[in-house]
């Protein structure tokens, strides 16, 4: 009983009806007009990273469920004397951090989107390895889909703490809206042009949530 009574309920008509249908068909439709887009990154990451093209990560989805996370390739393959990888900032090239301070590297979570992975927006899907050691509260996040761009990314992206990251996320999800999501649509678009709250390395520049919490309980 205390489980259900803690399921999730959409906030009103548009999550429940409209969101989905609305997000598969702004996909798709995203997909066949970015084309020309995908045909020249994909081909620049070729030339200058190598193959694979895209990336690939599984990730905690909704209701935690694992997906596949698809990006473009934005960090080469060298490896040190013992052939092992170097460090993530090591591996990022300037065409990779370009590729990341314009968001093209995260043009494939299209198809994630169309699939039913994701939505356009919703908390982005963080790594598995982080699912131990979020509050209960902040479990909520994971009651929809992740999102191409949230809340948090609006509010100061990189540049904002973990915890502020998923109290944003948690507020999100308890008040899904269509003006809250086209507000972020636009916010984010907004960002992306004027390249307003990207941390030079992106991912490889933030710390690392297991991290920061195991420091905390001293594992």
């Amino acid at each position: 009983m205390a489980e259900e009574n803690n399921k999730h309920k959409p906030y009103g008509p548009y999550e429940k009806y409209i969101k989905r249908p609305l997000d598969c068909a702004l996909a798709c439709t995203a997909l066949a007009v970015l084309s020309p887009v995908f045909g020249v990154t994909a081909l620049l990451v070729r030339t200058k990273l190598g193959s694979p093209v895209l990336f690939h990560q599984e990730r905690p989805g909704k209701n935690g469920k694992i997906f596949r996370l698809y990006k473009f390739r934005s960090m080469t393959d060298a490896r040190d004397e013992n052939g092992e990888l170097l460090p993530d900032d090591e591996r990022l090239t300037r065409f990779g951090r370009l590729l990341r301070s314009t968001s093209l590297d995260e043009l494939p979570e299209l198809w994630n989107i169309a699939k039913g992975d994701m939505a356009i927006v919703g908390p982005r899907p963080l790594l598995s390895q982080y699912l131990p050691f979020y509050t209960e509260r902040e479990r909520h996040r994971h009651d929809v889909r992740p999102g191409l761009s949230g809340l948090a990314q609006v509010n100061g992206r990189n540049f904002v703490t973990w915890e502020k990251k998923l109290t944003l996320d948690v507020q999100y999800v308890d008040k899904i809206t269509f003006i809250g999501d086209t507000s972020i649509i636009l916010r984010t678009i907004f960002q992306v042009l004027k390249k307003e709250g990207v941390a030079p390395d992106s991912d490889t520049a933030e710390t690392y949530l297991d991290r920061e919490r195991s420091a905390e309980h001293g594992v």
